[in-house]
């Protein structure tokens, strides 16, 4: 009998996520200086943390031989007052990520199912199969979640929706208005889930708080990946009632967050300087992706993120052609293979992803 045969059976068909190629994965593959290649495939903040974020992490690492503190109180706090919550609402997650897995951990069975936008970030539908609920996947005319079929979708089967506004890998938003009628609509066995990675891009992210005081089934997640330039440390956090953070709590592995994480989280939150110019930053990036592509006749997906989905024609081909010049993108999935996904980054690292797109659609690449 080999291992094979004594996994669990759902585990022998469960895909795998993809991320986005490392620099120097890529520079040993082409022979180039890693110092010349441009990451623009996972949608990182290309000026990096706070410098106090930063500080606050070097600091804590004085302690590393200690365990961090469990409960993760002193982040809890900072972050209850940011959204002028209870510390008892906050869960804190070894990335958002975790707050998605621990969802499935708590609320689904293999009786379950869960609701899916069809270009939603697919890390959603892999939590579904592995905790052997049924995802439900929506049709996304104009690459936007449609809520009106998203309810029509729900079922007496229905644990989890799942909505993420901004989307990834589309970059497009619902407005405020309609993901708090929709969330007031849904139906009491139903839960919720709005993935807020990309809120602080938003100019007007939906307020959610009310509708959690008056006791509707929501958990928002958010993480400090994206605007606050922490990919690297795995922190993020999710916020609902005190029960549901109870709940989600009795799953959580111990010291799930570790302490560097937590200080320099703290003072990522402290410092709205930073985090406005960034967004300020993006927005400049995104007109100049945009201009860009309209110069190459290229079209794209108006975005409220810090990416850009553009469509190249064959997005593979065109992904393989830009990492043979330094441009390190996204290609995306079967049903949006014409596309490929850019990140924004510094003025310097857009021109050369733009550069090698002129350069590979002149040679008649992807097109």
């Amino acid at each position: 009998m080999n291992l094979s045969q004594l996994a669990n059976h759902r585990i022998l068909d469960q895909p795998v996520y993809q991320p986005g190629k490392p620099i120097e994965q890529v520079a040993r593959e082409h022979n180039l200086d890693p110092n010349e290649v441009c990451k623009l495939a996972s949608n990182e903040n290309p000026w990096g943390a706070s410098p106090l974020a930063i500080s606050a992490g070097e600091d804590a690492l004085k302690n590393v031989h200690l365990y961090p503190e469990g409960s993760g109180f002193e982040l809890r706090k900072k972050i209850s007052q940011h959204h002028q919550l209870e510390p008892s609402q906050i869960i804190l997650g070894n990335g958002s990520n975790e707050i998605i897995e621990l969802l499935g951990h708590v609320f689904l069975g293999k009786e379950d199912e869960v609701i899916v936008g069809e270009h939603a970030f697919v890390v959603y539908k892999l939590m579904s199969l592995l905790m052997g609920a049924k995802p439900v996947v929506v049709p996304m005319p104009n690459l936007v979640h449609d809520l009106n079929k998203m309810h029509e979708a729900i079922s007496s089967r229905t644990k989890l929706i799942f909505l993420p506004s901004p989307n990834n890998p589309t970059g497009t938003a619902n407005s405020a208005d309609e993901i708090l009628d929709f969330a007031n609509s849904l139906p009491d066995h139903v839960i919720f889930c709005l993935d807020e990675a990309y809120a602080e891009y938003l100019e007007s992210p939906p307020d959610l708080r009310p509708l959690i005081k008056d006791g509707k089934k929501i958990v928002a997640m958010r993480t400090f990946s994206k605007i606050y330039g922490l990919a690297g440390l795995r922190i993020g956090y999710g916020y609902g009632s005190q029960e549901m953070v109870e709940l989600l709590q009795k799953a959580r592995q111990p010291f799930n967050v570790n302490s560097i994480a937590q200080a320099t989280a703290i003072k990522a939150l402290t410092d709205e300087g930073w985090v406005s110019l960034c967004k300020k930053r993006n927005q400049e990036g995104l007109e100049q992706m945009k201009s860009g592509c309209a110069e190459l006749n290229l079209e794209y997906v108006p975005s409220q993120a810090n990416f850009l989905l553009i469509k190249v024609g064959n997005g593979l081909q065109t992904f393989h052609s830009l990492q043979k010049l330094g441009v390190i993108t996204r290609p995306m999935a079967k049903n949006l293979s014409e596309y490929l996904r850019i990140s924004i980054g510094t003025k310097e690292e857009n021109e050369k992803a733009l550069k090698a797109l002129k350069q590979v659609i002149a040679k008649g690449v992807g097109i």
